[in-house]
């Protein structure tokens, strides 16, 4: 079993459930995720009269917990901040088995994460990254890297690129394979040359849902197929998740379509495809076969869609570790 981990800004989810106009009345697209200072997170907070659900978030936090849930040696690189918050991310890693020595802790709070979740189940996102966004390439240590096999990193630390570009040399130089994911398709937007160059240079699979893929390829989401082709061309393995159509694996330009599977209803889709990615590599940390990964990442992305932010229940969590260890 392959050992995983983590690089990203390890931030607190905070879910609030609110309509449409509500969306109308604040900048960015619906669907999507802006930076914010925390004085304009606040302002949008104080326009929410509801009590907001606070979990552990970020986009690879998500996925290294999933994993760490799953019985995959994990740990995490990030910066937390010198907070409840923070102490309370660590923690929670710990408790699903993770390891927490590759934290680094900040002299500002925890970054927070709003979610603003719709009828229809989108989330869109506005987030202040607080401590995360201060961590810096000489907190990097090969020791971080050195005890796993694999990292896996979120887009969102292309903001960050002397820390993403360090981590990209300590994996290569102690042999760790890379997984990245393309994170919104505002980054994509923002840093798609440069993502290109990461891409066919350092990363060896990608991960993107079908609007990243079209910002990155500049085709509609209906060809879907065109853009795996075009993101196999640059990693040896690429994923486009489709949402309820399932997803695209592309390796060797040979392409498998993984159907999604059905939920009765999309409560909120904050963390799907952080739980499909983690899903996927579970089966690729045990040598599954492709269709195998993804079948258990459809299983992760559709139990998580069917709860309110990116968690799932304890029976869900004992369904899942049935069902792997019945395969």
């Amino acid at each position: 079993m392959k050992r995983i981990i983590g690089l990203g800004s390890p931030i607190i989810d905070e879910i609030a459930f609110v309509d449409d106009a509500f969306l109308e009345n604040i900048s960015g697209s619906k669907g999507g995720m802006e930076l914010l200072a925390e004085s304009e997170l606040e302002s949008i907070k104080s326009e929410i009269n509801q009590e907001l659900v606070q979990i552990t978030g970020g986009s690879a936090g998500n996925t290294i917990f999933a994993l760490a849930r799953l019985g995959i040696q994990t740990s995490f690189i990030g910066k937390i901040g010198n907070c409840a918050s923070g102490d309370f991310y660590k923690e929670s890693l710990a408790q699903y088995g993770g390891s927490t020595q590759s934290f680094k802790i900040g002299n500002i709070p925890n970054g927070k994460c709003l979610s603003l979740v719709t009828p229809d189940g989108q989330r869109t996102m506005r987030t202040s990254l607080g401590a995360a966004m201060t961590l810096a390439e000489d907190e990097l240590n090969p020791s971080d890297f050195q005890d796993y096999d694999h990292l896996h990193i979120e887009g969102f630390l292309i903001l960050n690129k002397d820390v993403l570009h360090k981590s990209l040399d300590l994996a290569k130089s102690n042999n760790l394979t890379v997984s990245f994911d393309l994170a919104s398709f505002e980054i994509v937007n923002q840093s798609k040359s440069e993502l290109k160059e990461i891409l066919k240079n350092h990363v060896d699979m990608v991960f993107a849902n079908e609007d990243e893929a079209a910002a990155f390829t500049q085709l509609p989401p209906a060809q879907s197929e065109e853009s795996v082709k075009i993101l196999n061309e640059l990693c040896e393995t690429a994923v486009v998740k489709l949402g309820a159509q399932g997803s695209l694996i592309a390796k060797d330009q040979t392409i498998i379509h993984s159907e999604a599977i059905p939920v009765k209803e999309v409560i909120d889709t904050t963390g799907a495809g952080d739980f499909w990615a983690a899903g996927f590599l579970h089966g690729w940390a045990n040598n599954q076969s492709i269709e195998d990964s993804a079948q258990l990442g459809a299983l992760m992305g559709a139990s998580v869609i069917q709860n309110h932010g990116g968690a799932l229940s304890h029976r869900q969590w004992d369904d899942i570790l049935k069902s792997i260890q019945t395969t």
